[in-house]
């Protein structure tokens, strides 16, 4: 029984408003997939573009070397390929062109099947002052948490 892989990139809710979410698959070679099993992998500054035949690829994913590997051993920051219908493809295409979003990564995962996947977000960059709202309104619930629970207590 193989484990839980479940790679995610946190910065990305805080950095980005997003928009809409996709599930990809992810083309590896051998080594790669085996250093994703073993949780070897960051998709903390990773993003993803389209080359110019318009497939999408993911940049900036970094899989570890994997230990036992030999000279047939994978790059760790290579463009990986990322599958998905040729009508998500179209969709994120114009998305990213016209209204200059981007896609960011979210969870790099492995299915009940065994395959790599990914899932991606389009998305727009936040503003300064929208991270500073969201600091703020998580401190003012994190303080009437405590104001109820101190309030049962003395009940």
């Amino acid at each position: 029984m193989q484990k839980k892989v479940n790679i995610l990139n946190k910065r990305a809710r805080f950095e980005f408003e997003l928009i809409d979410e996709y599930k990809a698959g992810i083309v590896l070679t051998g080594t790669e997939i085996k250093s994703i099993r073993n949780s070897k992998a960051s998709i903390a500054e990773s993003f993803c573009e389209f080359n110019e035949k318009g497939e999408l690829f993911a940049v900036n994913i970094n899989i570890e070397e994997y230990a036992f590997g030999t000279r047939f051993n994978h790059r760790p920051k290579a463009q990986r390929k990322l599958l998905l219908n040729k009508k998500e493809l179209v969709k994120l295409w114009k998305d990213v062109k016209n209204t200059g979003l981007t896609i960011v990564p979210l969870r790099l995962f492995i299915n009940d099947k065994g395959f790599a996947k990914i899932n991606i977000a389009l998305a727009r960059g936040k503003k300064l002052y929208d991270k500073r709202e969201k600091i703020k309104d998580r401190e003012n619930n994190r303080n009437l948490d405590r104001i109820k629970k101190n309030f049962k207590s003395r009940q």
